[in-house]
């Protein structure tokens, strides 16, 4: 008896002619980019290395498109915007030892952000293997312990025919919600020997779907169905799991009030009468969300930035969606749903009640002007009007990408997006060099649209070098650089907590004579010349730098 996947396992005569008569001089690298296109992957970025030189010159022979960054934290911030902008796992090839280890704090950020990385290093060859002691150059005595802590999945291949399987079960992995950075290492013998394997011609590595149990969506429903003050906190995994339109209309069913998180930027529409924006580091808002009798909280563990760091302590009774197990009541008692935002979001739609609520657009309205008020109160107009002027210079439906500065501070509650998917910044992990690397990867991804990174002057300084990127590869991002002289969020702290900073200050170069020394055009702005000068940089294809000289302050702290 045949059955119906029986026939969708014959090859094709294009992949029977393909694997019976391979072409010559194939080695284990030509297994590891065929593999890579048979998934669907187009581009991939990285950094060669000794070790992992059978890769690379596997490249030549293939489609791929190669982008080449010139330092592996910088490639892997890269391979996370474009995994974040694609929704596709991002092939990061790096080579052994320093070089590997050298992008594991992308790779964290990739995990906090559930950005999909697929990360394939080299590795001293298999005689050196489990010691540490042959002497081999980079031999680490265990590199996968590296990244056991920081990535969603390790796979280690010995033997060529290992690479196919090895590779496809970390796609999987990578885009399996929640989408995340993995980890495959393979050795330099591997790569470099000729391969009897045949050709890669198809290659399975459906995600698996991570749907809600219909008992705990049908409690969920009847708690939002018949609460008086509901509302609703979104985080990144609803912008992960592209459920942003399954949200609006959830919460206009439900008429509840919708905060977004940092990482959920551009969730919900930021002029929506439902919209609190994204004001949770404030006091007025936490309260509001303290006085809800039940708070939907979507894609988000209510981490320290969701929460007010963890000031939030809710009154009423709480549900949360998340696909990260271990993310699902870590901080707060819940009903917890392990699932997918979009399939719990849709399986809630098909069974939650319609309210009537004519009085929750007003109450959003007072707490938005209670903010606003706050803000006003502190004399902070040059910060707000700097914010302005870059959304108005950027256009609607451009991303941005935001290092660890105090004007990605503001941006975070004060910036509206337009869009999901269309803000990212580095507060998963917090480290610092995020902004333009990843925009870079941006711009790969999407040519034709303008990208605008954003850091200040000490994150700047881990990035120069990417400025040979983004001229070699001509890819379009406009890159403003904040230069108040150090680290300046920093100075804020140690200010406020030892009356004087220490290690802030920094010696940095004339950023414009910098950038057009790689040949790319840049220009000093002022505050008031900022719209302009951005909206016009913006506006020319290819990259360039946009320098604004200014000590910008940050709104006081509410949460105290």
């Amino acid at each position: 008896m045949t059955h119906d996947h029986d026939l969708e396992l014959r090859p094709t005569p294009a992949q029977t002619e393909a694997a019976l008569n391979p072409p010559p001089g194939r080695n284990g690298g030509d297994l590891v980019v065929e593999t890579l296109a048979g998934l669907g992957a187009t581009t991939v970025f990285g950094l060669p290395g000794q070790h992992a030189l059978g890769m690379f010159d596997a490249l030549r022979r293939s489609d791929l498109r190669y982008i080449g960054l010139r330092v592996e934290n910088n490639a892997g911030f890269a391979a996370d915007a474009y995994g974040r902008i694609t929704g596709e796992a991002a092939p990061l090839l790096l080579s052994t030892g320093p070089g590997a280890l050298t992008s594991l704090a992308a790779l964290q950020e990739a995990a906090a952000a559930s950005a999909p990385v697929l990360a394939i290093s080299s590795q001293v060859p298999t005689a050196g293997l489990g010691g540490g002691r042959h002497g081999y150059l980079h031999e680490l005595p265990d590199q996968a312990a590296s990244f056991r802590g920081v990535v969603k999945s390790v796979h280690t291949v010995r033997t060529q025919s290992q690479i196919p399987s090895a590779i496809a079960a970390a796609w999987k992995s990578a885009l399996t919600a929640p989408h995340g950075p993995v980890w495959v290492e393979i050795p330099q013998d591997v790569l470099l020997a000729e391969t009897p394997v045949p050709v890669v011609t198809a290659v399975d590595a459906t995600p698996d779907d991570l749907p809600p149990r219909p008992e705990l969506t049908a409690v969920a429903a009847d708690l939002l169905s018949n609460a008086l003050r509901p509302a609703i906190i979104a985080g990144g995994g609803v912008v992960r799991a592209d459920a942003s339109g399954k949200l609006r209309r959830l919460a206009e069913t439900l008429q509840a009030p919708v905060v977004t998180t940092p990482g959920g930027k551009g969730a919900f529409p930021w002029t929506h009468p439902l919209s609190l924006q994204s004001w949770i580091e404030d006091r007025h808002t936490t309260d509001f969300l303290e006085d809800a009798d039940v708070v939907l909280v979507v894609g988000s563990g209510l981490g320290e930035l969701s929460s007010n760091y963890h000031t939030f302590k809710p009154r009423g009774r709480l549900i949360q969606i998340e696909a990260d197990l271990g993310k699902l009541e870590s901080n707060h008692p819940a009903l917890g749903i392990h699932a997918d935002a979009r399939l719990a979001l849709q399986a809630l739609l098909e069974t939650v009640s319609p309210r009537e609520d004519t009085g929750a657009p007003e109450r959003v309205r007072a707490v938005l002007a209670q903010v606003a008020d706050r803000i006003a109160a502190q004399e902070l107009t040059l910060e707000q009007d700097v914010l302005a002027s870059i959304r108005r210079a950027l256009p609607a439906d451009s991303p941005s990408f935001w290092d660890m500065t105090i004007l990605a501070y503001w941006a975070w509650s004060a910036f509206d997006a337009k869009g999901p998917n269309r803000m990212h910044s580095a507060q998963g992990a917090g480290g610092l060099g995020y902004g333009f690397p990843a925009a870079l990867g941006a711009a790969a991804a999407d040519p034709t649209t303008p990208v605008l990174a954003v850091s200040g002057d000490g994150g700047a300084l881990y990035s120069v070098a990417e400025l040979a990127t983004a001229r070699q590869y001509d890819l379009n991002v406009t890159w403003l650089i904040v230069d108040d002289g150090g680290y300046g969020i920093l100075r804020e702290y140690m200010t406020d907590a030892f009356g004087q900073a220490t290690a802030t200050e920094l010696t940095r170069p004339d950023y414009v004579s910098l950038a057009e020394s790689f040949g790319v055009p840049g220009i000093r702005t002022t505050p008031e010349t900022l719209e302009s000068d951005l909206t016009k940089a913006l506006g020319a294809p290819g990259p360039s730098v946009v320098v604004l000289p200014a000590v910008l302050r940050m709104f006081a702290a509410t949460h105290l």
